[in-house]
């Protein structure tokens, strides 16, 4: 992509998904270029004869005419550079979303561009944008950072508000803030372990080794804080991971079937039918879950099934909230189904709900067997676990119902966790993060080891380099192309 060079235009919005179109070209000479299509309505001229002599920002309603045949009637905005979107000149069309308008459209600006420029009335044809190339275009031109760019595709994607809210901080510049302090202090200590590498001959030390350390320490502390937040901040933006787990033939996937309100998977008494994960979002209460079907968990001598168990305690490990399903006919299983969870589950990071389905077959009453499930967990040492037994054949609605508002609980209790703190959510910035960590702890063992000033400043250097290109300030083309392509055609 030359952002210099081109001009460039694409449908901002679906084309046939809604009754207006937005059509977007940005470029030196697009203005130019749209006046030649559009003709102001009798009203709007007598303020502006054309799109050249209108006021930024204004909406004009007009006409777009091919040699006097009406293609659409529709309203034009004009962006002048520098305050625009992508720092260039903007001009966006309102059209009605029909995919013949908006392609007609389209089409007679480019061509018309096309003779403009042969006729040397502008200086570049029109082109249809790549994939994010308004988006490069803004942050090339200087109107936003690199992580601010990525977050538009975030916002663009994000489907609740959890997501929606450490977007739009990542949008407005806060992790960017937060980066540019943190690197801000790594140049200070290079500036100074630098500065005696000019003046090596006469072995001076301008950086105190133990006071270096210490300070270091402290912005180490803010790069660590800031890689580990990815753990939740992934959760967050993808779905907060929910695994069903428990032996075979007890529910898990009549559960999961129940939840996402589809025959999403096989239902069977016979044992063992699911051998491999199954995946489905949902969103609860504002908060994105992401529910695992798992295979049972039994001993088997089957090699797919084993494989599917062993993906099992996979997920498991992997999740964030963890549904055991148990036998309410079985009682004899609840304590070694509730150890063998209990033996993998992490109390700090996880949260765990009981199901013990299958209550309209058991002699205990529902009261009864919860109360069996919460002796064995305050004997595993097993807290804040949500309890529920219910008949998910007999009592399908209550039993969703429960199970649901024990996740919306929980949703909250994340959303909670975001209110005030910066969370990374993007695979690229984490990786850079964690690689000025290590750069970081490179210098610790080069301090304690009394390693030479230059090989210091190196991993210093290193470290600054990397947190330079989650904003941009360091970046390869290969990177940005990388970048902008995953974005939609049109941002």
């Amino acid at each position: 992509m030359d952002h210099n060079l081109d001009n460039i235009i694409a449908p901002a919005t679906p084309v046939g998904a809604g009754a207006v179109g937005i059509i977007r070209l940005s470029g030196s000479d697009v203005i130019t270029i749209a006046d030649t299509v559009f003709s102001p309505a009798a009203n709007a001229r007598k303020k502006s004869a054309n799109l050249k002599a209108t006021d930024s920002y204004k909406m004009v309603f007009g006409k777009i005419q091919e040699n006097s045949h009406l293609i659409d009637e529709c309203l034009a905005a004009v962006f002048r550079a520098p305050n625009s979107y992508t720092g260039e000149n903007c001009v966006e069309f309102y059209t009605h979303a029909s995919s013949y308008i908006m392609e007609k459209v389209q089409m007679m600006l480019i061509d018309s561009a096309a003779k403009l420029f042969k006729s040397k009335k502008i200086s570049a044809k029109l082109r249809i944008a790549e994939p994010g190339e308004f988006t490069q275009r803004a942050f090339l031109n200087g109107k936003m950072d690199l992580a601010q760019a990525e977050a538009v595709a975030d916002l663009i994607a994000s489907e609740t508000e959890s997501s929606h809210d450490i977007a739009i901080n990542q949008l407005r510049g806060d992790f960017s803030k937060e980066l540019r302090d943190v690197r801000s202090s790594l140049l200070s200590l290079c500036s100074l372990i630098e500065l005696e590498l000019d003046f090596n001959e006469e072995d001076v030390e301008f950086a105190d080794r133990k006071k270096l350390s210490n300070l270091l320490s402290a912005t180490y502390v803010k790069i660590k804080d800031l890689a580990d937040s990815f753990a939740l901040g992934n959760v967050i933006k993808n779905g907060i991971p929910v695994a069903i787990v428990g032996a075979v033939n007890t529910g898990k996937s009549t559960l999961l079937n129940l939840i996402l309100g589809e025959e999403r998977a096989i239902v069977s008494p016979i044992q063992g039918t699911t051998r491999d994960t199954i995946e489905d979002n949902l969103n609860i209460g504002g908060t994105m879950f992401r529910f695992i079907d798992t295979a049972g968990i039994r001993n088997t001598t089957q090699t797919i099934e084993i494989m599917g168990i062993e993906r099992t305690w996979q997920k498991l490990k992997e999740s964030s909230v963890i549904i055991l399903m148990l036998d309410s006919t079985r009682e004899e299983s609840f304590l070694p189904s509730i150890t063998t969870i209990a033996d993998r589950f992490d109390k700090k990071r996880q949260r765990l709900i009981i199901v013990a389905n299958k209550q309209d077959k058991s002699k205990a009453d529902p009261k009864e067997t919860e109360t069996t499930i919460k002796a064995i967990c305050k004997k595993l040492k097993l807290s804040d676990v949500k309890i529920l037994a219910t008949s998910l054949k007999k009592d399908r609605q209550s039993a969703k119902q429960t199970i649901e508002s024990h996740l919306a609980d929980i949703g909250k209790s994340f959303a909670k966790n975001l209110q005030g703190k910066t969370y990374v959510t993007n695979l690229r910035h984490y990786q850079a993060l964690k690689m000025a960590q290590e750069s970081i702890e490179r210098v610790f063992d080069g301090i304690d080891s009394n390693l030479p000033t230059d090989l210091l400043a190196q991993d210093l250097r290193q470290a600054t380099d990397d947190l330079g290109s989650i904003i941009g300030e360091i970046s390869s083309q290969d990177i940005l192309s990388n970048i902008f392509s995953h974005f939609c055609i049109g941002k």
